[in-house]
């Protein structure tokens, strides 16, 4: 069990896809004892091996994960409330975590417009790139906000990664209470997103991905707040 936990731990944002040999040394295995706990959580659906001969986490994980009590209670209570908000925008609307220093996006309802998104339910993104993201951050630890301001690095060309700028955004989302992305992690896309709170404690972000919004940014932004506010407050 130890070695299993072993292999999966070896999979992070830098390393999502492993070849056998690169598993076996981040594990701290040899080479035949990966091969057989590989071949093993192949079988169960843990990992899955691609036809570049490298291993990917596999949906069983993932599957797994949504059974964590607060993952599975916040989709569940914030799932009419995506529904409602991508009906009223017709936009891609994330539900997302912060999950040490990444953002782990838990659900997802996909809009009509050709926005390109590289996110999806289960996938872990940088937190200073996205709307979501940078809310996350503005209520990170300090030591997660010094870590993450100290290792940025462009995306697209419009990604912030000037310690001083984002670390001045930062300031501003915990004043204003929203984030705004414009292309920062793919072109064509753009973002705005808010808090889910409970009890003065920032749980989650909900957010609203389109190609542009400096027209409805208010609009938005209002109809974003009223549905974290009904979120936050079902949860509490």
């Amino acid at each position: 069990m130890a070695r299993s936990l072993d292999v999966l731990g070896a999979f992070d944002e830098q390393h999502r896809a492993l070849t056998l040999s690169e598993l076996a040394e981040r594990a701290g295995l040899s080479t035949a004892t990966a091969l057989r706990i590989v071949r093993q959580l192949v079988d169960g659906n843990a990992l899955t091996r691609g036809e570049d001969r490298r291993y990917r986490i596999g949906r069983r994980i993932w599957d797994l994960g949504l059974l964590a009590p607060v993952e599975t209670d916040l989709r569940e209570v914030a799932a009419p409330f995506l529904s409602d908000l991508h009906a009223a925008t017709r936009a891609t609307i994330h539900l997302a975590v912060r999950e040490g220093e990444e953002t782990l996006y838990i659900d997802s309802v996909a809009g009509h417009a050709s926005v390109p998104v590289v996110s999806r339910v289960g996938s872990r993104l940088t937190l200073y790139a996205t709307g979501v993201g940078k809310v996350l951050l503005a209520a990170a630890p300090d030591d997660v906000v010094r870590n993450v301001l100290g290792s940025l690095r462009p995306i697209t060309p419009y990604t912030i990664t000037a310690p001083g700028i984002l670390a001045r955004q930062l300031d501003r989302i915990r004043t204003e209470g929203y984030a705004t992305t414009r292309e920062e992690m793919t072109l064509g896309a753009c973002s705005v997103a808010v808090p889910i709170t409970v009890d003065g404690q920032v749980v989650a972000a909900l957010g609203v991905v389109l190609p542009d919004f400096r027209r409805d940014r208010e609009r938005l932004t209002t109809a974003l707040q009223v549905a974290a506010r009904g979120i936050g407050r079902q949860l509490g």
